[in-house]
């Protein structure tokens, strides 16, 4: 299902649209003042009456819900439904009525309310279409509907689509031209008439401008062919956005972007980029050449000869440019000499050939590396991998490939290319590492230094944590120098008086928690902003990766610590959990589940967290703080809180490491998650709708998958039972849902998911 939500500041013309069609169904009214004696004149007046209380441009909803192609549902479960989502969207008690129309493939209502309420306020329409998304995928499961896509796609244009009309079905000609040109402008950053009329041209829709008074006029036909051409239709009549001095707007605000000029010269070094590489170019070859090299989308045009004359540069950023817009000098025809073969050979001796060259090497120490394990260095792993397992990796890299295609020499001259570059490459690569490395180790033994002249730990345990300090920075202590964690080779000097230190590491630091914990350090220590930092979401699982480090921290430092990486994890979970709440409610209470609160201080909401040392909050966003407030049972809500917590805490998941088993099933890292969950008996902290998501998308194949490989025949079969008790528990079955084919199409599609661009809301 697809909902979609139009605002008007008047409703007279909504009320003939969705009355005035002959194949509709009024499903009922709702809150009308009168059960006996309601239609639409009566209801006009009422909704008319509200809507002059308040002077907003946003005074009436008009809103339809969308099922896909071939899903059905008859008039009582079709105006249930609709009753149920204007609860949620929290119309439940304003005047409403619900049409249905069966005027296309798709299923539909049409719904018109008012945003005023008999107080002359307006209902609170902040994160309108987050709670939108949510209410339907409720309902989708309330009413076994398909699911919409998850994420925001940007459909493709259907090329040579045949649309099949009678010569009066003027509105699938409408219809149709709508939902073309819609996406369209949503797919590109159209910038002139002549721009959109070529993008329509092949779906079959002609575009005719006129000028009158200043004032520029479009109109839309369809011509197919079989010889029926649609009448020419005004664009007003398609849709209100898509006329004249409407779409005028729109190409001025694209053309005059800032965005523009930046693309322009992006392109431009691309383009002189695969110049320098190609010593003959054949045409047809560029837009395959710019695809492998550029992953640019481009598209050769032809004169009447069919001779290439230019060539269109379809950019991701939505510009489409002709070559000579970008810069005049480099179209097809300011390159006679570039151009002027059939064959397509790069140039064996250029510079930029060996630059490539030099970039595939680069590339294979780096993929080997991270395949190694890092048990090294990159420096020492450069200079001990020997040249056979570089070449095979060089070999089956992409830019290798593409090099090959168009490199018309034999192996050997490649091999003796190849040779020479790495000879070049290797010790230059293997210098510039070494000073790297060096340079890092000398800012490790610097935070080092730091963090005992400013008291980075409580006096009485700064001793006894340093090594620790030091391990959870990727480095140890050799005699009094500092070293790197898995390497001797480089040595800084550092005194920190006469210590013992544990013989055996006990614990193993990833390298990413090792960058995140030394980038959270310095900007403790050097006092930088927090925009500076920019802590990751993961900054929060620190304490439980160097649990004494941080126990050991001292309280103005750790208290900052806690209050920047509870900001960042929370916009984090923020988003991950937005396609699930129906409610302001259920955002409080998903946050409950994750172990998090609210509280309010001072007329503000802030939030705090159960996994903190000290009791810390940050006040929410102004954005966060109106949704909330727009919950009639705020204060409900608030007080229901501690019987979660209270729930999280008895059952033993009131520390960090559950809330990284959340993190694990979220990120979808099921099989490290299931490792966790088996092997330790950890639960993740995840409302409970987000956990079943998981368990369908492919958490509860990890989870048996792991508790078979067990050895312990009895341990295994006690872990399976787990696994089936969480199943029952979740309400799941063996069921595996497959991402749904999306059948919306015609009349309101969805174009509430592109609120930037095209027809806007």
């Amino acid at each position: 299902m697809i909902a979609r939500i139009l605002y008007r500041e008047n409703v007279q013309g909504v009320l003939n649209y969705v009355t005035g069609k002959s194949q509709s169904t009024i499903l009922g009214f709702q809150n009308t003042y009168s059960d006996i004696d309601t239609d639409m004149k009566f209801f006009g007046r009422v909704l008319y009456h509200l809507g002059n209380r308040h002077d907003s441009e946003k005074r009436y909803a008009h809103i339809s819900l969308n099922l896909p192609r071939g899903e059905h549902l008859n008039d009582t479960d079709f105006f249930e439904l609709s009753k149920n989502y204007m609860n949620h969207m929290g119309y439940g008690e304003k005047p409403y009525v619900v049409i249905r129309h069966h005027d296309t493939k798709h299923e539909h209502v049409h719904i018109v309310s008012s945003t005023i309420q008999e107080d002359c306020l307006q209902i609170n329409l902040s994160n309108d279409i987050r709670r939108s998304i949510a209410t339907q995928k409720y309902l989708e499961k309330e009413f076994e509907l398909s699911p919409s896509p998850d994420t925001k796609q940007t459909r493709e244009l259907p090329k040579y689509e045949m649309p099949e009309f009678r010569n009066r079905d003027i509105n699938g000609v409408r219809f149709y031209i709508q939902d073309i040109t819609n996406i369209a402008l949503q797919k590109y950053k159209v910038r002139s008439f002549t721009e959109l009329a070529a993008h329509l041209k092949e779906h079959h829709i002609e575009l005719r401008t006129v000028e009158r008074n200043g004032r520029v006029g479009v109109s839309y036909g369809v011509a197919i062919k079989d010889g029926y051409r649609s009448r020419f239709i005004n664009g007003y009549t398609v849709h209100p956005q898509l006329s004249g001095p409407k779409l005028q707007k729109v190409f001025e605000q694209n053309q005059s972007s800032k965005l523009l000029p930046m693309v322009k010269k992006r392109l431009e070094k691309q383009l002189d980029t695969t110049y320098e590489l190609f010593k003959t170019i054949d045409p047809e070859d560029l837009p395959d050449i710019l695809e492998s090299y550029q992953k640019l989308d481009c598209k050769i045009e032809y004169d009447e000869q069919e001779n290439p004359v230019d060539f269109i540069i379809y950019d991701k950023s939505g510009y489409v440019l002709k070559a000579k817009e970008i810069v005049p000098r480099i179209g097809i025809r300011k390159n006679l000499e570039k151009f002027k073969t059939e064959n397509t050979e790069m140039d064996a001796e250029s510079k930029q050939l060996k630059l490539e060259l030099q970039k595939c090497i680069k590339e294979a120490y780096e993929e080997t590396y991270q395949n190694s394990g890092r048990k090294l260095l990159f420096s020492e792993h450069i200079d001990r991998l020997s040249v056979k397992p570089l070449v095979k990796e060089i070999t089956r890299s992409e830019r290798f490939l593409f090099l090959k295609k168009y490199l018309h020499i034999d192996n050997r001259r490649m091999g003796n290319m190849l040779q020479e570059q790495y000879d070049i490459l290797k010790d230059k690569l293997f210098i510039s590492e070494s000073v790297r490395e060096e340079k890092e180790l000398n800012k490790k033994a610097e935070l080092i230094k730091q963090a005992i002249g400013k008291h980075l730990f409580e006096t009485p345990k700064q001793k006894r944590v340093l090594f620790e300090l030091m391990h959870s920075l990727g480095t140890r202590p050799n005699g009094d120098n500092l070293c790197y964690a898995n390497s001797y080779k480089h040595q800084v000097k550092l005194d920190i008086g006469k210590m013992l230190f544990p013989e055996q590491i006990d614990f193993y630091a990833s390298p990413s928690f090792i960058r995140e914990n030394e980038k959270i350090l310095d900007g403790l220590l050097n006092d930088k902003p927090e925009k500076e930092i920019r802590p990751s979401p993961t900054a929060i699982f620190l304490p439980l990766m160097f649990p004494n480090l941080y126990a050991a921290m001292a309280r103005k430092y750790r208290e900052r610590l806690e209050r920047m990486s509870l900001k960042s994890y929370c916009q984090y979970a923020e988003g991950k959990q937005v396609s699930f709440e129906k409610s302001p409610k259920d955002c409080i209470q998903f946050f409950n589940a994750r172990g998090f609160y609210f509280e309010s201080k001072e007329g503000r909401l802030c939030l705090g967290s159960m996994y903190s040392k000290y009791p810390v909050s940050v006040p929410v966003a102004p954005k966060m703080q109106v949704y909330l407030e727009s919950s009639t049972d705020l204060n409900t809500v608030l007080d229901g809180q501690t019987k979660i917590l209270e729930n999280i805490e008895l059952s033993g998941r009131d520390t960090l490491k559950s809330l990284w088993a959340g993190h694990l099933v979220e990120t979808g890292q099921y099989k490290k998650a299931a490792y966790l969950f088996v092997l330790d008996g950890v639960r993740p902290n995840l409302p409970l709708q987000i956990v079943e998501h998981h368990m369908q998308n492919g958490l509860k194949q990890a989870l048996g998958f792991v508790s078979q490989k067990q050895i312990d025949r009895k341990q295994a079969r006690l872990l399976r039972k787990g696994v089936y008790a969480l199943d029952n528990l979740l309400g799941g079955s063996s069921y595996k849902e497959e991402e749904m084919f999306n059948g919306f199409k015609d009349e309101f599609t969805d174009f509430t998911k592109y609120r930037s661009r095209g027809i806007s809301m």
